[in-house]
């Protein structure tokens, strides 16, 4: 069985950019064509992701997605994967973020997303120095009341039963503030959904991929006669890393290459089954990521588990550097795209928005949107992306445009600032594993940093004015297009608390258990 790579009937575009460099804001602009400022979907903090799903954050239901204008196109829309983009908002069940709210009639998969604490005996990976702080704390106030329990009892010192039962109080709130939302996050957040009901909680990662395969495959078998849209939005390959024994030691990079080895195979299925009922002529077909590779996430015995990002610097959660948001790019058509063009114009991830706006036949009015229609540059009608400027942010601080000038090869970015390496020297954040887009964690710099992409793609040799005749104009330019830019912006931002009220949940709260009954599955 073929795999994708095997296939020589794709489109392939090589400044393909998300719109931010980590899940929840890139997915919050993929969905709705527009940068996640504009939604609310940015953070001025250190955490700028949903971190709980029993959480108040999500997409608002204000929003608009894609597969809501396809919705009412007629078609039927399904989503088979991870969402990642929030659930409810004021009470459990009122699901107001979950995908069937945002235009998907059918979901199967992960409301969350995949993270190492869903996988016993990987590293815990949320707030681990908050939890770690908690965790002391419960400790000391624990000791310290046995302490004071002993010293009453022995008769050194008269200490009030008033104090032993604040201090007891005190105890066990600590030890709920820690324990419940932390110690917990294999049930709270590790769940599978269909639709609106919670069917495995917490889930066997071992089967995800194949059930997730299985049920992309039903949903295209079940519509075969009838416009669709299907967004397969894979767990992989995303840490913790599969460890499929079918899949171990197919490829020379270790796991994470294995894991790509089977990514490949899946889409080589899916598209086995488009053809097989001969959908392929009428059927656009698209691959991409939300992000780059996680250059930090490693460890001694597996080695590199978040991938590598070629030439360019950076990576997840490094702002505007190229190696966190220049992704794939990737599409079919084989009734209407030829096949093996390499496309080297900038586009982006919010591109495909009004993409399928313009397929779908859909003139509606809309909301202000940041993407364009691919398809005259899909079928080339036209040579040159229709965006001049793009706008890479880190949490909600813009933090460097690229600005292609009309009739030049040359691709100008701007960096208004960068993110701290540690230690000095690095590729990346290594001492805190994620870096940070706020305080003494970046540098700014005036005059801005100024790299060529096109003679330079990996942002190696800054421009001066010495080296760039146009170096006036550059900063002239982008600094003009960031005026225009900031027109329309939320004060809102991504919510992350966890609130024990909106935790989905089978059975009941806090008793949350179930696994899926894939004997009779109850696709829909």
């Amino acid at each position: 069985q073929k795999g994708s790579r095997e296939r020589n009937d794709w489109i392939k575009l090589t400044q393909h950019i998300a719109a931010a460099p980590l899940c929840t804001p890139s997915r919050a602009a993929f969905m709705t064509g527009r940068y996640a400022f504009r939604s609310g979907m940015g953070s001025t903090g250190r955490v700028q992701v949903l971190l709980f799903l029993g959480g108040s954050g999500g997409l608002p239901p204000s929003e608009t997605t894609f597969a809501k204008r396809l919705q009412q196109q007629g078609y039927t829309t399904g989503l088979v994967g991870k969402w990642h983009l929030g659930v409810n908002c004021e009470q459990r069940g009122d699901h107001c973020h979950h995908p069937n709210q945002h235009g998907f009639s059918y979901f199967y998969g992960l409301p969350f997303t995949l993270f190492n604490d869903c996988v016993p005996g990987e590293e815990r990976d949320i707030l681990t120095d908050l939890q770690q702080t908690l965790r002391n704390l419960t400790l000391m106030l624990g000791l310290g009341l046995f302490t004071l329990v002993f010293v009453r009892a022995c008769g050194l010192l008269e200490v009030s039963l008033w104090l032993l039962a604040a201090l007891f109080l005190l105890s066990l709130l600590a030890t709920a503030v820690w324990y419940l939302p932390f110690k917990l996050l294999p049930t709270w957040n590790c769940i599978i959904m269909r639709n609106q009901e919670v069917i495995e909680q917490p889930m066997t990662v071992e089967t995800l991929p194949q059930r997730l395969l299985a049920e992309a495959e039903g949903f295209i078998k079940r519509n075969v006669d009838r416009p669709f849209l299907l967004f397969f939005s894979l767990a992989h390959i995303h840490t913790p890393l599969f460890n499929n024994p079918a899949f171990a030691g197919k490829s020379l990079h270790g796991r994470y290459g294995d894991n790509i080895e089977e990514v490949d195979w899946m889409i080589g299925k899916i598209t086995e089954t488009v053809d097989s009922l001969g959908l392929a002529n009428s059927t656009l077909m698209y691959f991409t990521s939300d992000h780059g590779g996680h250059l930090e996430e490693a460890d001694s015995h597996i080695g590199q588990k978040g991938g590598w990002n070629s030439i360019y610097k950076g990576g997840k959660a490094m702002g505007g550097w190229e190696g966190g948001i220049r992704v794939p790019g990737i599409f079919r058509w084989p009734g209407r795209l030829a096949a093996g063009r390499v496309l080297d114009e900038p586009t982006s991830l919010m591109d495909l928005y009004p993409t399928l706006k313009h397929l779908a036949e859909d003139t509606q009015p809309d909301r202000e949107l940041d993407g364009h229609d691919l398809m005259p540059l899909l079928e080339g009608k036209v040579a040159r992306s229709q965006h001049e400027f793009m706008f890479h942010y880190c949490g909600v601080y813009l933090n460097a445009v690229r600005w292609h000038p009309h009739g030049s090869e040359s691709i100008f970015k701007v960096h208004f600032f960068t993110p701290n390496f540690s230690p000095p020297g690095a590729g990346g954040c290594y001492h805190t594993k994620i870096c940070q887009c706020f305080g003494e964690h970046v540098t700014h710099h005036d005059p801005p940093l100024i790299f060529d992409l096109y003679r330079d793609p990996s942002e190696s040799h800054p421009l001066t004015p010495a080296t760039e005749p146009r170096y006036a104009e550059i900063l002239e330019q982008t600094a003009a297009a960031v005026e225009r830019h900031r027109g329309a912006r939320s004060d809102k931002q991504v919510k992350i608390l966890w609130r024990p009220w909106l935790q989905p949940c089978c059975g009941t709260f806090p008793f949350c258990g179930c696994k899926e009954d894939t004997i009779n599955p109850q696709n829909q």
